[in-house]
């Protein structure tokens, strides 16, 4: 008996530690692409004149993206909490898409790469975004199929694996709320956010000819 409570929390311990490697890659992805998008704008500029009215309106959408992307966050980790190692999670974004935090994380690059003022940064810079995140997804994959067996398996054929599939939609429960998480993903989401008045800071300095504008985004 004494050897099996051993190994249940040896098992456990594992599965932690291994889903907390995800998560710590999660975020170290999160925190490059970060630095990546600011490298762009930090040298590109929209082809679209910065007071023209497309120009205004790319960047008016890409702060609505921003705040959908947070929200839309927030709302994941209400579902998944830390269940994800421990259950199937079903409800809510995780019936429509298996990976609803990946899905807003892009949403928020687009609007990232729109304070360009630029349709091509606000794809491009969603399409990186998801492509980066798309290996730590096939990780994350191989990981709970072992760890959750045929519920899982159930689970992926039904759901698509990153675009949202709404007609699926189901409320699902939340389980146990927990703080620290939410608190947690918040942080991260804000790493968005709270860049919106260094862009704009950027864009001044490349308008007064103090940055370069190394290449233009149509």
């Amino acid at each position: 008996m004494l050897n099996q409570v051993k190994s249940a929390r040896a098992e456990q311990l594992q599965v932690s530690h291994t889903l907390g490697s995800y998560q710590h890659a999660r975020r170290m992805v999160l925190a490059a692409l970060v630095v990546v998008m600011l490298a762009a704008l930090l040298f590109g500029q929209s082809a679209f004149p910065p007071e023209s009215v497309p120009h205004e309106t790319i960047e008016m959408v890409g702060v609505l993206l921003i705040f959908l992307g947070i929200a839309g966050r927030l709302w994941s980790t209400l579902y998944i909490g830390g269940r994800k190692s421990a259950e199937v999670v079903t409800g809510g974004p995780y019936s429509i898409t298996r990976n609803p935090l990946y899905v807003f994380s892009s949403l928020a690059a687009a609007g990232v790469g729109a304070q360009m003022g630029s349709i091509t940064a606000t794809i491009g810079f969603a399409v990186i975004c998801a492509a980066a995140f798309h290996v730590v997804i096939l990780r994350e994959e191989k990981f709970l199929k072992q760890a959750l067996g045929a519920p899982f398996q159930a689970y992926m054929a039904r759901v698509p694996r990153f675009f949202p599939k709404l007609s699926l939609y189901q409320e699902g429960d939340t389980g146990s709320f927990k703080p620290r998480l939410l608190r947690t993903t918040l942080l991260d989401g804000l790493v968005f956010l709270l860049a919106l008045p260094f862009f704009e800071s950027i864009d001044g300095a490349q308008q007064s000819g103090i940055l370069p504008v190394l290449f233009r985004f149509p």
